[in-house]
This record gives structure tokens, sequence and C-alpha cells, in this order.
């Protein structure tokens, strides 16, 4: 008689056939996970079959999504980086073209006007060139096209180039917080984008009630720090006022009245006088009443009474003013807080110029009532120029943004000097010389001595002639101290004449040297009337070119010559270079071409510097690249360990739950034949 394990035979029949039932569920449980795990090659399939080890997977996957897209990027960003070094130093890059302009330079220096002429055509081609090199791209991306490579860099201006691009580069992410620009902007290849005409002139904007205390130097220049302030009127009480909410002058102005006005009702007393709180200058003025005085200061630790300029000495009724806050130059600011320009502004002109001629637009400022309308109304003007406040905030400054082209920004004959109250004639008195031809400077004889008695020579070391109608002359010496600004020069010039009058080399009063009411360059009156005037040089010196004597006009009507105006901004880049290279050798102008092959060298070298700094971006790439695989193939060992299956023990293990499922189904067909009778017996 086959005997039962007593906790299968002492049980009720129901109890052991699901007992059965659950052990073979189990088994084919078992049975149908390996065959997932055998079919997918996992070893889990969902969180459920291992949820530390799901939840290290996820980890793992999640970074190696974000390794793909790093991938994907580096390998865009190789790409484009590979086409831009194309384009700066492959074969008929920006650095071949810069080589063929320099060539010519070099070769056309000691030409004829014919050969000259000749090569005007491939230094078109060049140019050209450039352009179509400096708007490539690659796959929709403009690799010159700075932080905006979604539209082409470069367009045609008025006879000259803008680079309309904007930013540093278009950076891509090279992983571990590391991003590179896989795009330049045009400042690194082909130079300067844009050309500042520097205003000349401090505009010392007074206070408004508008004025912003963050556009605010401070008394102590340090701007103003928001806080409570304490007062005192008198020998009386003390009180304070929060102006850590100020925003402006007039908030200041509005808290500070409010509060004394509640201490003159505490106290009983009058403290400020019929002009209470308001503004002067660059000031706050408090008008106290007679007989009185009124002291303010900071709290411990505050500096806000001090930062405004109240706490220089008490208000009295004959001290009003506090410390000037020297409020900075702002788009906001309006014109009639500029005590030096009159209302309404007049009419500026401005002018963009090369050796092909100029273009001209008289721009009416009238209708501005603040900096930023004459913003508006000079940018408006079609010359391609921008407009800006300066890094002091104490003026404007005008950029010449259209390469091959030079701005200038002249008066209106018979206007008001509008450029110059502004500060941005670009040939006015306080011009540096060291800014004349576009940067150059202006050349000058100095310190030659005498090859026979070996001493310094008056004779050799001057530099032009000015010969007035009567025919009488005198020479002008300009020295390094002399070359200054414009003024300075003038002054030297105008000293020359009066040296020469001294000599009776000409009559008292016939000569003055200055600038003109109207368009730029130095003006030299002939006051004797009787003929042409004349500039010459002497000594073989650069400066009566350089200052833009030679070729002036001569105004018989007003017996003046008037200089041509060598101060305007030049923008200093490749494109720039080359169209002086085509105007020098169209003029046949020698001295020119030496010039543009000189800046084109300068261009040359600033080429290499872009080319290394793109080698550097692609190395980087390179590098990331190889970091980025380094890193995917740890990860993806790490998920291989958690997640892949191992088939031997697969295998074994299927033929263990086989086995199993077998002896279980003989097991239960067993317990499935017994009844009560087994146990009677």
């Amino acid at each position: 008689m086959a005997i039962l394990p007593i906790s299968v035979a002492r049980v009720p029949t129901l109890l052991s056939s699901r007992v059965v039932t659950s052990n073979l569920n189990r088994t084919n449980l078992d049975l149908l996970n390996l065959q997932t795990q055998l079919t997918t090659g996992r070893q889990v399939n969902r969180s459920s079959d291992d949820p530390v080890r799901a939840s290290v997977i996820s980890v793992v996957d999640n970074r190696l999504r974000a390794i793909d897209q790093q991938k994907r990027n580096l390998t865009h960003a190789s790409t484009v980086l590979n086409s831009l070094d194309d384009a700066i130093g492959g074969a008929g890059g920006l650095q071949d073209r810069v080589r063929s302009a320099l060539s010519i330079a070099s070769g056309q220096i000691d030409s004829d006007a014919v050969g000259r002429a000749a090569q005007i055509v491939n230094v078109d081609s060049i140019i050209s060139s450039i352009f179509a090199t400096a708007n490539g791209e690659f796959d929709g991306v403009h690799y010159f096209g700075g932080s905006t490579p979604g539209t082409a860099p470069l367009v045609e201006f008025g006879g000259g180039y803008r680079y309309v691009g904007r930013g540093s580069g278009l950076l891509t992410d090279l992983g571990l917080g590391q991003d590179i620009p896989i795009t330049i902007g045009g400042d690194n290849a082909v130079g300067e984008t844009s050309a500042r005409l520097r205003s000349t002139l401090d505009l010392d904007p007074g206070l408004t009630s508008g004025t912003k205390l963050r556009d605010l130097s401070g008394a102590r220049g340090l701007g103003v720090a928001t806080g409570v302030v304490r007062f005192q009127f008198g020998a009386g009480p003390q009180a304070e006022v929060d102006l850590s909410q100020a925003q402006t002058i007039g908030d200041v102005a509005t808290r500070l009245t409010a509060a004394v006005r509640q201490y003159e009702t505490d106290n009983g007393v009058t403290v400020l006088g019929p002009g209470g709180i308001a503004v002067s200058g660059g000031s706050l003025q408090i008008n106290i009443a007679a007989g009185g005085s009124l002291a303010l200061s900071d709290i411990t630790g505050g500096t806000t009474a001090a930062d405004l300029g109240l706490t220089t000495a008490p208000f009295t009724p004959v001290s009003a003013l506090g410390g000037d806050l020297r409020p900075r130059l702002t788009l906001e600011t309006p014109l009639s807080a500029i005590a030096s320009l009159p209302s309404p502004l007049g009419q500026i002109r401005i002018r963009q110029s090369s050796g092909q001629g100029s273009t001209f637009r008289d721009v009416d400022l009238s209708s501005a009532t603040t900096i930023d309308e004459v913003r508006n109304l000079i940018e408006a003007s079609g010359q391609g120029v921008r407009v800006s406040i300066n890094d002091a905030g104490t003026g404007i400054n005008v950029y010449n943004e259209v390469s091959g082209r030079r701005l200038s920004i002249e008066e209106v004959a018979g206007g008001a000097n509008t450029a110059s109250q502004l500060g941005i004639r670009s040939l006015d008195f306080s011009t540096a010389t060291a800014d004349f031809n576009g940067g150059r400077g202006v050349g000058i004889i100095d310190g030659v001595t005498d090859p026979v008695t070996g001493t310094v020579s008056a004779t050799l070391n001057t530099d032009f002639r000015v010969t007035l109608g009567n025919g009488q002359f005198f020479d002008v010496d300009l020295r390094p101290q002399d070359m200054a600004t414009v003024q300075t020069v003038i002054d030297r010039i105008n000293a020359a004449a009066a040296t020469a009058v001294t000599a009776g080399s000409i009559p008292a009063g016939s000569f003055n040297a200055t600038l003109g009411d109207g368009p730029n360059g130095f003006v030299f009156q002939d006051l004797t009337s009787l003929g042409t005037m004349k500039i010459d040089r002497l000594n073989n010196s650069a400066a009566a070119e350089d200052l833009g004597l030679v070729g002036g006009t001569y105004d018989a009507t007003s017996a003046t010559f008037v200089g041509t105006d060598r101060a305007g901004v030049r923008i200093n880049n490749l494109l720039s270079d080359l169209i002086d290279l085509r105007d020098a050798l169209n003029a046949s102008d020698r001295n020119g071409i030496t010039i543009a092959g000189e800046r084109l060298q300068q261009s040359g070298d600033r080429l290499l510097a872009a080319h290394a700094l793109v080698g550097t971006y692609g190395q980087r790439v390179n590098d990331a690249t190889d970091r980025i695989e380094e890193r995917e193939v740890l990860d993806l060992s790490i998920r291989s360990n958690l997640q892949d299956l191992d088939y031997t023990e697969a295998s074994v293990r299927f033929n263990q739950l086989q086995n199993q499922l077998t002896a279980s189904l003989q097991s239960a067909a067993a317990i499935s034949q017994r009844s009560l009778l087994d146990f009677l017996r």
C-alpha cells in the first residue's frame, strides 16, 4: 500500500488539489519568465523582475541616450568645423585669397598705371570669392554667422559690405558642462565688424525726477544703495525715512518730502521752504525755511544718505545743494537734462566715402526729445551706422558697420554745430590725431640731423609749406608734442604763421587755420585774397597728406583752402583692405598700395590666428568624442552585467524547470487518484 506524506494525506482533497495547482502554476510562471528572458536575451524585462536592478538600468539608459545625443552633436560639430577649416585654410580658402592679394600689392608698387588697372579685375574677383566664402554654410549653418547662423552674415551695402551676424559663435555641448562654438563671428576671421567713432564730449546730464537710482554713480562714486536715512532739524528730535523701495530720484524726493512734512506736523516746526525738495543740476536740492538747519545721516551700516550726497553738510537757507550724484547718460535721458545742448537740436551730416566717391545724408534731429530718439533718427539714415552709449555713460558712440567705407559725421553749413555739441563730429578740435587714417595716425619728420654738422636741422625737419595767394609762404615743423589733437596741430600751424609774420615773411593777419562750419577738413583762411593758396610737402614728410592737406580744394569766393577728412572711421578688416587696394590701384596711388599691402599682411595674421582657433575647437571636439565613446563603452558594460542574460545558466535552469514540471505533474496525478478507501485499508 502506498503511504502518502502526512502533510498531504491528512488534509482534505480540495486543499491538496489547490497546493498541487499552486506549485504547477509557479513552475509554469518560472518557465514563462525564463522563456521571455531567452527570447529577449535580457534577465530584467520589467521593473517587477528586479526593482533594484531595473532602477540602476533606467539610470544607465538615460545616460546612454544623452551620450547618443552628444555623439550626434559632436558629429555635426566636427563636420561644420571641418568645413570652416577648409573655408579659412583649404585650397581656395581665405588664406589663399589673401596671399593672392598680397602678391598683387607687392607686384604693383613699382608697376605703371596700365599694369595696375589690369589687376583691378583680379582684386574684384578676390573680393567676390571672399564674400561667397564668408556666407558659406553647411546643413543650413553659416559657419561665419556667429551666434545667428541661420542667415547669411554678410550683405552688400552702399558699395561696401555689412556684417549682420551677431555673437561670437553657436555653442555645442561637449558634455561635463563644457561648450565650444562651432561657428565664429566675423571679427575672428575677416577682422573687425564695426568701427567706433568715440564721443569726444562729456554730455554731463543733470538729474530729473525720472532718473533711475541705478543710473547714478553716486556722491561716493559707488552707486546708490537704498536703505533708511536719519534726519534732524536743528536740535530737535531725530526721525527716519525708509528709501529702500525708491527706484528713481522722484521717489526719493517724494518720500523725503512726506517724512519731513510729517516731522513738521509731529513737532510743530517748519522745516522746508517754498522750494521744498527738488533737483538742481546733478544734485538733490533741499530748500530750508529761514533760520533752520536740516542734517541727514545714515543709520549704522547704511550708506544711502552718503550715496545721495546728503551728508556733506547740513542743509540751510544758503546751502541747499547736496553732492553731485553724477548721473550716467542712458537712452532714456531727456535732452532737456543736458545743459550744453540747445533745444531743439539741429542737423548733422553722415557721410560714407571710399575711393569711388561718397554719399551723405543730412539728419534732422529737431524732433528728438531723448537720447534714444537721437539714436533712432541716426540709425534710420540708411548709412549703415549704429549708435550706443559709451561704457563710461558720458556720451554716445557711433559705429560704422560698412566695410570698405569711411564714416564721417560733419556739420551742416550754417547749422548750429549739432555734431560738435553731441560730441560725435569725426573731425573736431578734440579729435586725436592718432585716430587719423584708420588708426595709422599722422607721420611727421622729427629729429633729422644735418649730415655735415651732425646737429638737428630745422630746415630738414619741416613738414610742409603754406604758400599764400600773394606768393609769400611759411613752413610748418610739426613736433611730437603737437600731434595730440586737431587743436594742438592747429595751434602749431598758427604759431608757425605768427613766427613768419614776425620775420616779415607774410603780412600780419594774412592767415588763420581752423575748422569750418560744414564739411570736415582743416580750413586755411588766406586773408590776402590775392590768389590760390597751395600746400606743398617738404622733406618727403607724410604729414600734409596724412592731415588731408594734399588734395584739398581752394574756394576763391571765401579765399579758404579746405582739406579732406582723414579722420573718417574705417572698419579694420579683410574686405576693407581689399577695397582699399582696389581703390589705390584704380588711382595708381603707390603709397596707398603699400599701405593696403601692410594691412593685408595684418589680415593674413588674423586669419592664421582664426585658423589656429578653429583647429583648437576641432581638437576639442575629437577629444570629447573619444571621452564620450569611452563612457559609452563603460555604461554599455554596466548595463550588460545588470540586464543581459547568461544563456548557459538560463539553459540549465530551463531544463531543471522542465524536470520539475514533469515531476509535479506525476505527483499531482498520483495524489488525485487517492480516495477514502485508501485510508480505511
